[in-house]
């Protein structure tokens, strides 16, 4: 893959800095959008596609990006689709942090360090390219406001810019109400962009710690491949509770099945 175009996301991260205080705007979801970021550029490079609402590599050949390669990797070695809202909610320790390291030493950003209250060390990124930040805007921009149908890379940028909350960043106040709804709209533009945009919502709403329920609300094992942690997270509330308080549960639980009978019983 060629360095002489930024990936997406370093582009969501560009466009997430803030020029006056060198920090990011919207930082924990944020790191949410980079992991999905990684799956959209991962699919442009056609190594990923979609299947369904899960991901499956289709080329494990590696990018030459390090960072790329890494997620790449690890999807490789999941050896069956993984479904992007466990993927894009799984841990990403320090993903932020690597894509600012390679920002500074492709020289796009200079870190400041100062400290808060006098004690504790602090960085702060500025972006010193500002020829390639704008030309990031301008696209989208133009992808807002022209109406014209954006190419797939700035739809996948808008979609995740919408979909980590930078909209009120780039585009504040009640003028910009018109280009925050026009940027949710580009969502529609890119399949892909648009899979992993609404994964990350879904993580950011608590969408991803519930079961998938079969189609037609059986019962049945769900999905292919649930992960086991969702299975973890819902089984409790299936079985009984087993310590505490267990009479007042058993109480508790008899009432419902008494009153279905007595309904049940009625109806005949």
């Amino acid at each position: 893959m060629g360095r002489s175009r930024r990936t997406i996301p370093e582009e969501l991260l560009l466009l997430a800095l803030d020029p006056t205080t060198g920090t990011t705007a919207q930082p924990q979801s944020l790191d949410l959008g980079l992991a999905g970021a990684q799956l959209v550029e991962l699919a442009l490079a056609g190594r990923i596609a979609p299947d369904g609402d899960r991901i499956a590599v289709v080329m494990p050949r590696p990018t030459g990006d390090p960072t790329l390669d890494s997620a790449l990797e690890l999807l490789r070695r999941r050896g069956s689709p993984v479904r992007a809202v466990h993927w894009i909610g799984g841990p990403r320790l320090g993903l932020r942090q690597t894509y600012l390291s390679h920002l500074e030493r492709c020289g796009m950003v200079h870190a400041v360090s100062g400290q808060m209250c006098g004690v504790l060390p602090t960085t702060r990124y500025q972006a010193t390219e500002s020829a390639v930040s704008r030309e990031i805007r301008t696209r989208l921009d133009n992808a807002i406001r022209t109406g014209v149908p954006p190419d797939p890379r700035t739809a996948a940028l808008a979609a995740l810019a919408h979909a980590v909350g930078l909209g009120k960043h780039l585009y504040p106040g009640n003028e910009g109400r018109s280009c925050r709804s026009r940027l949710r709209d580009l969502i529609r533009h890119d399949p892909m962009g648009g899979l992993v945009a609404h994964a990350v919502m879904d993580v950011q709403n608590g969408v991803a710690a519930q079961p998938r329920r079969a189609p037609g609300g059986g019962g049945g094992s769900g999905g292919r491949g649930s992960a086991p942690a969702v299975r973890a997270t819902a089984s409790p509330s299936a079985g009984p509770v087993p310590h505490p308080q267990p009479h007042q549960v058993t109480e508790q639980s008899r009432r419902p099945a008494q009153v279905g009978h007595m309904a049940r019983a009625g109806a005949r």
